[in-house]
């Protein structure tokens, strides 16, 4: 039984309602009744089988492939629970689709991570809760709080576990020299960056690493926010591998796994890949070497404090 009062309501999208039970779960709760259909046309149908009227409501609804289609589904949840008058709707969005395109880049792009912030703030969410945006400066593309939390501890207690010998912790690009260094850092570990340049959207192209006496026999621990294509990842455990490391541990807050992503990775240097359940793996089948760590006791966590109105910066 719950010891919530009624005012907490989770809900979920179509998107991953298997996180969202293990996160009712965690929380000692139950997933609400919305039903999320579509007209014969395509168009998205919610029906909300419970009262809301006063409560703090989370809808728990990753927005990954297909993106258009989930997002389309959280927007229309958002908006039948603020128009039956929810006290305050908090969407749960492990993986925020559109991050990606989070400034100008060359002349006349749009700025999709913004764009979704405002029309998800429109629709009436008033607090956002993600998992390892893209780019920390898209928290202030929101005029809404938003807690982003970080997978990296998730990854630190499972290398832990493993207690492996002689780790180094390596950034496939220099945009994720941060978070790698805090995994670094909490494990005491050196840390070394791959020098890599895009010539084009999902096309990466390592030059070489940044640190290479770290490497030689070394077990690997390469980390980035999101494996899409595959294409980055796998093109730096190889360069790492022909620097002599020993095994290499490709690890992401996000597993996309887009296109040829899982035969890129089958045919790779990787010894080990590791994401969290962000993303429900459905397509990751025959990629033997796949562990999902689970988020559910992390985002549980954070609603429950969240619905208290207590510190969530603890779990940064």
């Amino acid at each position: 039984m719950s010891t919530y009062s009624d005012k907490l309501k989770i809900f979920a999208g179509n998107s991953h309602p298997a996180l969202a039970e293990d996160i009712c779960e965690y929380l000692g709760t139950e997933l609400l009744d919305a039903r999320t259909k579509r007209f014969a046309d395509g168009e998205v149908s919610v029906e909300i089988n419970e009262t809301v009227r006063g409560a703090d409501v989370f809808i728990i609804q990753p927005t990954s492939p297909p993106v258009n289609e989930n997002i389309m589904e959280l927007l229309v949840i958002v908006d039948a629970l603020r128009r039956a008058s929810a006290r305050r709707i908090t969407a749960v969005v492990p993986y925020y689709g559109y991050a990606r395109q989070d400034r100008k880049a060359k002349p006349r792009d749009p700025i999709t991570a913004k764009l979704i912030a405002n029309i998800l703030t429109a629709a009436g969410a008033r607090r956002l809760l993600s998992i390892d945006l893209h780019a920390p400066q898209i928290q202030g593309f929101f005029d809404i709080p938003v807690d982003n939390l970080y997978a990296a501890p998730l990854m630190i207690d499972y290398f832990r576990k493993k207690e492996l010998e002689n780790l180094t912790a390596v950034a496939p690009d220099v945009g994720s020299v941060k978070r790698v260094r805090s995994i670094a850092e909490t494990l005491n570990i050196p840390m070394s960056i791959i020098d890599k340049r895009r010539p084009k959207p999902n096309v990466a192209e390592v030059m070489h690493v940044v640190g290479q006496s770290n490497i030689k026999d070394s077990n690997v621990i390469l980390f980035d926010d999101i494996i899409d294509t595959g294409g980055t990842i796998t093109q730096a455990a190889n360069a790492l591998k022909e620097n002599g490391a020993k095994k290499v541990f490709a690890c992401a807050s996000h597993g996309l796994f887009s296109g040829p992503a899982i035969e890129r990775m089958k045919k790779s240097s990787i010894d080990e890949v590791i994401v969290t359940d962000s993303i429900p793996q459905k397509n990751s089948e025959g990629l033997e070497n796949l562990t999902v760590l689970s988020l559910a006791p992390l985002v549980g966590e954070a609603i429950d404090r969240i619905f208290k109105d207590l510190s969530v910066s603890v779990l940064f």
